[in-house]
């Protein structure tokens, strides 16, 4: 009872596509750490690192940005971070899941 060879694809293919989503999030999630890391450290002005805090504020903010109109203000704490990554976290064991199933 052996798999066809398009049997062999698909599944290569599907675990292709679940390793690549998961190493995305992960990605996405470093990029926040540092994001959050970053705003609160007062660094050196050098144009490489204005280069690399902006990079990270236009690849997380409009993320962010989400879940702060959907979060109440707690004063100068931002739990938006914390959220998102949750979320992430979610996502990536709801794609799992569904990866898991096929």
């Amino acid at each position: 009872m052996g798999l066809s060879l398009q049997s062999v694809v698909l599944i290569d293919a599907a675990s292709s596509a679940k390793r690549f989503i998961d190493i995305l999030i992960f990605v996405y999630i470093l990029l926040i750490f540092i994001y959050v890391l970053s705003s609160w450290v007062r660094l050196p002005y050098s144009p490489w690192l204005r280069r690399i805090q902006d990079f990270l504020r236009d690849v997380c903010e409009p993320y962010l940005r989400v879940f702060r109109r959907l979060l109440p203000s707690f004063g100068p704490l931002d739990l938006s971070p914390v959220v998102a990554v949750i979320v992430l976290v979610i996502l990536r064991q709801v794609v799992d899941a569904i990866f898991n199933s096929v």
